[in-house]
């Protein structure tokens, strides 16, 4: 297993319809195509021998290597050095828009920068997740491989006197040639998925254009953010990288663009995270119009409202509203395992799709209604149509909110009354009664209040457990959950409360490794699988925001600055880290990042408020 690069020795490039995966030694070892949520193409992240990959690596036998991003894009630099010279792959995907396509292309550009290098270039595509075989077809001017559905093309870069420079194409299913370069040569290729045309040799000219397009788009892009805070490098790398995660025909946001990565090596939690969750794309609303970008809030605003339109109605098991969706808007995400992969590092089963699809979460409301709240406040109104879906799933949640349910973390131990599920229900009402006050619009507000004032007294009475000094997961239960520190944040009760101040001290001993928090106790609280996982990255920024609610400013501002220590080398972060520090889980995670720049923005205020006196 030591030929799995660790999940944290990875960089993130992407279209904003697709993404790929860059470890630190110039593999591209996750890339799906047509899609982000598409089968792989290259996916030894999950399979070294039969997953496919795209390598480019110095024929030296030892060297160090070297990763980051141009500043303010999403253009990624693996430079390499050696006793004969250094280079460099510069990596990216210049933008397709907000149209689908399945044109997307892959642009690897190799540099010499001193003395002499001599890159080895293995290119061996597996498609459908390695289920499809495929044929090379190698020609003068570049290589094409042609599966069922999809063709990859090879565009090589090339000067007409470069045959001393790149030796020739060769391989039966998998491409391999070399360049040898000196200082000042580049070269490299151009990988394209349904090409408009046979291979073509690329001028270093043309290279040199679409890079400097790439950077403009990003950098125009990245220059709207309005955030002038602490941690702005930390905040604007997460921006860019919940904008990678960003489906551009549709706004739907990933919950990560990998699948089957494990919380648990060797374990069986391994799951499909190229989704869109309402959860995690609700929580965007917040993050982006706090930095300033209003049209990625909007999109996600507009992809909300047609998933409630399509699904008006809905019945007590699953509701008005799925809790995933494809990035398109459609339900297919049926859960099957890919008994044919060994899994990282021999994590099995390997799941593509996603059987918690269908589970019931009743959370999702108040995360819904309340980033539409929040969006409201920014200027982002909610038209006519809009307020008619929000008035069905309303009705629905009327009659439904008190039953159990899966919960947030998506258990499959079976269903329980989840404390955090009744709190966001709560939500979902007291935000639908604000924007019908302030809007004028048709409501049932006696009922509504009626229900939203049952909750409230329900969750004081329920979810409060005397022996523990603490809410809980679960009502009738004793085990406490971090989904409760964003109690105070969606104001529920005051980060001053004695019940609330009582509960964040339980959750600081038990909860809390050194700074890093965990989702809750799976020992206490079965959750129907196997193992254990690391500490749950999303709940140590909800841990920082908490405290720095609850006026604990400096502890808050250590633990931030102990957890921007966890990020990888790019500033990136799956979803769980183990305790010798290690990134577990899809990656990177939007959710972290999200809760990033949330916990962050929180905690800036509250400094400069402590500093004011």
């Amino acid at each position: 297993m030591d030929d799995y690069p660790m999940i944290e020795n990875h960089g993130l490039i992407g279209d904003l319809q697709t993404a790929a995966l860059v470890t630190t030694d110039g593999t591209i070892d996750w890339f799906c195509c047509p899609r982000i949520d598409s089968p792989s193409v290259f996916g030894a992240l999950l399979d070294k021998n039969q997953g496919g990959h795209c390598t480019i690596r110095p024929s030296h036998a030892t060297y160090a290597t070297k990763q980051l991003y141009l500043p303010d894009t999403a253009v990624l630099v693996t430079r390499f050095m050696t006793e004969a010279g250094a280079g460099e792959i510069v990596d990216f995907m210049p933008v397709t828009g907000t149209t689908a396509t399945s044109r997307h292309r892959l642009v690897r550009m190799v540099r010499c920068v001193r003395g002499t290098m001599t890159f080895d270039v293995h290119i061996a595509p597996r498609f459908d997740y390695g289920r499809k075989p495929h044929k090379l077809h190698i020609t003068e001017r570049g290589a094409v491989f042609e599966s069922d559905g999809l063709e990859l093309t090879v565009h090589p870069v090339r000067e007409p006197d470069d045959e001393r420079l790149v030796k020739p194409f060769s391989g039966d299913i998998d491409l391999r040639y070399s360049l040898t370069l000196r200082a000042g040569h580049e070269r490299g290729f151009v990988l394209e998925s349904s090409a408009d045309g046979p291979p073509r040799e690329i001028r270093p000219a043309e290279f040199q254009e679409l890079f400097e397009e790439t950077i403009r788009h990003w950098r125009s892009w990245l220059g709207r953010s309005t955030y002038t805070g602490r941690w702005r490098e930390m905040l604007e790398r997460s921006a860019i990288t919940l904008k990678l995660m960003t489906y551009a025909p549709s706004g739907g946001l990933v919950a990560a663009p990998t699948a089957g990565l494990p919380e648990q090596l060797g374990g069986e939690r391994n799951w499909d995270y190229r989704f869109t969750w309402i959860r995690d794309a609700a929580f965007s609303v917040y993050a982006l119009l706090k930095m300033g970008f209003t049209d990625e809030a909007k999109a996600f605003i507009n992809w909300l409202a047609d998933r409630a339109k399509d699904k008006a109605g809905g019945d007590s098991e699953s509701g008005p509203l799925n809790i995933m969706y494809r990035v398109d808007g459609s339900t297919d995400l049926d859960e099957e395992i890919l008994e044919h992969w060994e899994g990282y590092e021999g994590s099995a089963p390997v799941r593509i799709g996603n059987g918690a699809a269908t589970q019931l979460q009743l959370d999702i409301y108040g995360e819904a209604l309340d980033s539409i709240s929040f969006a409201h406040q920014h200027g982002l109104t909610v038209g006519h149509r809009g307020w008619k879906s929000l008035l069905t799933i309303l009705d629905w949640l009327t009659d439904n909110w008190d039953q159990a349910e899966e919960g947030l973390w998506e258990t499959r131990g079976g269903r329980e009354n989840f404390t955090y599920g009744r709190v966001m229900s709560w939500v979902a009402f007291d935000r639908a009664l604000r924007l019908a006050h302030e809007n004028g619009r048709p409501a049932a507000v006696p009922r509504w209040s009626a229900t939203r004032d049952k909750i409230y007294d329900q969750v004081w009475t329920e979810g409060w457990n005397d022996g523990r000094s603490a809410f809980v997961q679960h009502y009738g239960g004793d085990v406490l959950d971090s989904s409760l520190l964003r109690m105070p944040t969606v104001g529920f009760i005051t980060p001053e409360d004695p019940m609330w101040t009582a509960t964040l001290d339980a959750m600081e001993d038990e909860l809390v490794s050194d700074s890093l928090v965990y989702r809750y106790n799976p020992e206490a609280s079965p959750d129907g699988l196997r193992g254990s996982e690391g500490t749950f990255s999303l709940c140590t920024f909800l841990y920082v925001d908490a405290l720095a609610r609850a006026g604990r400013v400096n502890r808050a501002r250590l633990v931030l600055e102990k957890m921007l220590g966890y990020a990888n080398h790019l500033g990136l972060y799956s979803e769980e880290i183990d305790p010798t520090g290690r990134q577990l889980g899809n990656f990177p995670q939007a959710f972290t990042h999200l809760a990033l720049i949330d916990a962050a923005i929180t905690l800036d205020a509250a400094l400069n408020r402590a500093q004011a006196g």
